[in-house]
């Protein structure tokens, strides 16, 4: 099983760390496990607050994949007006099973893929700046809801920061088998806040 996680300057380092972090931690429990970072350009990438990480391929050699998973961060508001970006998320579509965690769901609103879908994203933020999933919301083409994981027709999205956790033993337990999520999960010691968070706000369509 494969996965590529879309990279781009001003990701957020929490969901980087969710995501390669969630799949490092599996990878020790099913070994054919692979992913990696894919870019507008293979090399570094600038996060937010200037951590540094890397991609491995572009968008020209990114090989086929089983999920593309789409990270979230304040850089989303330029991903989502960059052209090379939207067309490797359409270009993908229907080959590959498309996730986003955060924010990164704003990117793919922006690429059309979330039209006729329900999705969720990023509500808490600080004074003065506009909840995401408002923006969301005025989408007309998206039915916009308040949760901890939502799932529709195919299309996984997540709410805020770290809830991309909850999303990758989502795609785990999809993948992989609940049973390879939940003891990814125990040896993570993660239960209690899936747990929590399923309880607090409720997982939809899964």
């Amino acid at each position: 099983m494969r996965y590529a996680i879309l990279l781009y300057d001003g990701v957020e380092p929490i969901d980087v760390g969710a995501t390669f972090g969630v799949l490092s931690m599996a990878r020790r429990r099913v070994p054919d496990i692979a992913f990696f970072g894919v870019a507008r350009k293979s090399g570094p990438v600038t996060c937010a607050n200037r951590l540094v990480v890397m991609a491995e391929h572009d968008f020209t050699t990114c090989p086929d994949v089983d999920d593309l998973i789409v990270t979230g961060g304040p850089g989303w508001t330029a991903a989502s007006q960059d052209a090379e970006t939207l067309a490797f998320l359409k270009a993908r579509q229907g080959a590959t099973r498309t996730s986003a965690i955060c924010t990164g769901a704003m990117i793919l609103a922006a690429a059309g893929l979330l039209d006729g879908r329900s999705a969720t994203t990023k509500r808490e933020v600080y004074a003065g700046e506009t909840s995401p999933l408002d923006l969301l919301d005025e989408m007309d083409a998206i039915d916009a809801e308040p949760a901890a994981l939502l799932e529709s027709r195919g299309v996984l999205t997540s709410g805020g920061v770290t809830l991309g956790i909850d999303a990758m033993f989502r795609l785990l337990a999809r993948n992989h088998g609940s049973e390879v999520a939940d003891d990814v999960a125990r040896v993570m010691e993660y239960r209690r806040a899936l747990a929590a968070n399923r309880s607090a706000l409720g997982y939809r369509g899964l």
